[in-house]
C-alpha cells in the first residue's frame, strides 16, 4: 500500500519556543562581488555543480548494508525490514541510489538532509520520504523536546522528532548545519562574475568596449551607436572588418583580460570552491596539477578525508533515527568502501597473495572480495592455509633452547 508523505501529522505539545531555527536564508544573499548567491545560483557554477555531483554520486554508489553483531563479529542482517528499505527501495517512487543522492546534495547545499519516516502502528519503518531542507524550521516545546515544522503549500505540518531522519553538517550547536554555499558565498559570487564577464565579453565581439571619435559634431549619437552594435556586436561578428566613415576613429578603452589576468582568476577560482568540499582538483576536470605519480594518492586522501567523515555522519543518524534503543544493541548500519579502496588489479593480487600465503585470507575470501561466487563445497575454499616452513614462535624458541642444551651436553663428555 502506497503511503503518502505528511500523511501522519500531529498537534504539537505545548507551543514552541523559538530557540532553534533551520532557516539560516539571511547567510545567502549579495556578496561583495554584486552577485545574489543561493543554492540554485551556486549549482550554475561548473566547480560547484562538479563537487556536489561527485560526493553525492560516491555516496549513493556505496553499498549499505544492516548488519547484525554475531560471536564472531557480524552478519547482514537481511531478514530486517531496514535491510532492503536502505539498501534498495525507501520508498516505492525512488531507488536507494537517487535517495541517497537528493540527500547528499540537500546535504551539500543547505548544510543539512531530513528525510520524513513512516512507520507502522507497531514503529516499524516503513519508508523513507525526502524533504526539502529550506521548508524545515526545527523548534522546541516548552518541556525541552525537539520537533520539526514542514512547510507545504502555505501551512505548517509538524512531526516528532522520531518522524524525521536528519543529517546535520557543520554546524556551531550540534541540531542544524550551516551551508557550505551560505557560508563561501563570496569565493562562489566571485566565480559567478568572472563567469558572467568572460560570457559578456565574448557576447560583445570579443572587445570589451570602446569609443567611436568624430571630427565634427554628431547629431544623432544613439543612432551611430545602435548601427555599430547591429553590425560588429557578438562573437559572431568577431574580426569582421569595420568601414568607418567621416574620419570616424575607433579606440578601445577596455582592460585587455590578459592584464586583468582573467583565465588565472577563473583557475583559481575553480580551486577555491574544490577546497570548500574539500574535493581534489582532478576529480572536477582541473588536472593541471596532476600527475601519474601523484593522482592514485590523491584519491585515496579524497576517501579517507573527505569521503569517511560524510559515510560516518550518515551511519550514525540512521542507527540513532531509524534504530530503537533495543535494535541499537544488535543492529548497525555500514557503508562498504573497501571497494573504493582496492587500487588497481596487479596491487590487489599481490595484497591477496601475502593474505592467502599468512593464513588470514582463505580462497573463498579473496573470491567474495572481487565478487565472485565461493568454490564448491568440498574444494577448500573456506580453509586458512599458511607455508610449511613457518611454526609458532614459542615452539621455535622452545627448539632454540633445546638446541642450545644439546650442544653444552656434546661438549661437557
Amino acid at each position: 500500500m502506497k503511503i503518502p508523505i505528511l500523511s501522519k501529522l500531529f498537534h504539537s505539545r505545548g507551543s514552541p519556543n523559538n530557540f532553534w531555527s533551520s532557516a539560516y536564508s539571511f547567510f545567502f544573499g549579495t556578496t561583495s562581488s554584486g552577485k545574489t548567491v543561493n543554492e540554485k545560483t551556486a549549482m550554475q557554477t561548473t566547480a560547484v555543480y562538479a563537487c556536489v555531483r561527485v560526493l553525492a554520486e560516491a555516496i549513493a554508489s556505496l553499498p549499505l548494508h544492516t548488519y547484525r553483531y554475531t560471536d564472531g563479529g557480524k552478519e547482514k542482517a537481511t531478514d530486517h525490514n531496514l535491510y532492503h528499505i536502505l539498501h534498495s527501495e525507501p520508498n516505492p517512487e525512488m531507488t536507494s541510489f537517487v535517495f541517497r543522492e537528493t540527500l547528499m546534495g540537500h546535504l551539500l547545499l543547505w548544510g543539512n538532509a531530513y528525510a520524513q519516516i513512516i512507520r507502522d502502528g507497531r514503529g516499524k519503518v516503513m519508508a523513507l520520504y525526502p524533504l526539502m531542507p529550506d521548508k524545515i524550521t526545527i523548534e522546541r516545546t516548552e518541556k525541552g523536546e525537539l520537533y520539526y515544522l514542514y512547510q507545504k503549500d502555505g501551512e505548517f505540518y509538524p512531526l516528532r522528532n522520531d518522524e524525521v531522519l536528519h543529517i546535520p553538517g557543520l554546524g556551531f550547536d550540534g541540531l542544524i548545519g550551516y551551508s557550505p554555499i551560505a557560508m563561501a558565498k563570496n569565493a562562489i559570487g566571485m566565480a559567478i562574475a568572472t563567469e558572467e564577464y568572460g560570457a559578456k565579453f565574448f557576447a560583445n565581439g570579443a572587445n570589451p568596449g570602446g569609443v567611436l571619435e568624430h571630427p565634427g559634431v554628431v547629431k544623432d549619437p544613439s543612432k551611430i551607436r545602435e548601427s555599430w552594435n547591429a553590425v560588429y556586436q557578438g562573437s559572431g561578428n568577431a574580426h569582421r572588418v569595420a568601414v568607418l566613415e567621416e574620419g570616424m576613429k575607433y579606440q578601445t578603452i577596455g582592460i585587455p583580460p590578459e592584464q586583468a589576468q582573467f583565465l588565472e582568476t577563473r583557475k583559481f577560482q575553480i580551486n577555491e570552491i574544490a577546497r570548500i568540499f574539500r574535493v581534489p582538483p582532478h576529480m572536477v576536470g582541473d588536472l593541471e596539477k596532476s600527475s601519474f605519480s601523484n593522482i592514485e594518492q590523491q584519491s585515496l586522501e579524497f576517501i579517507m578525508y573527505t569521503l569517511d567523515p560524510w559515510v560516518s555522519r550518515w551511519e550514525q543518524a540512521i542507527k540513532r533515527a531509524l534504530l530503537s534503543p533495543d535494535e541499537k544493541k544488535e543492529y548497525f548500519v555500514k557503508f562498504n568502501v573497501n571497494g573504493l579502496l582496492r587500487g588497481d588489479y596487479q596491487s590487489r593480487m599481490q595484497g591477496y597473495a601475502v593474505g592467502r600465503q599468512n593464513g588470514w585470507l582463505s580462497a573463498d575470501d579473496i573470491r567474495e572480495l572481487e565478487d565472485m561466487n565461493k568454490l564448491t563445497e568440498g574444494m577448500g575454499g573456506d580453509k586458512y592455509l599458511v607455508n610449511g616452513n613457518m611454526i609458532d614462535i614459542a615452539q621455535a624458541g622452545a627448539w632454540a633452547n633445546q638446541n642450545k642444551k644439546g650442544l653444552e651436553d656434546d661438549k661437557n663428555e
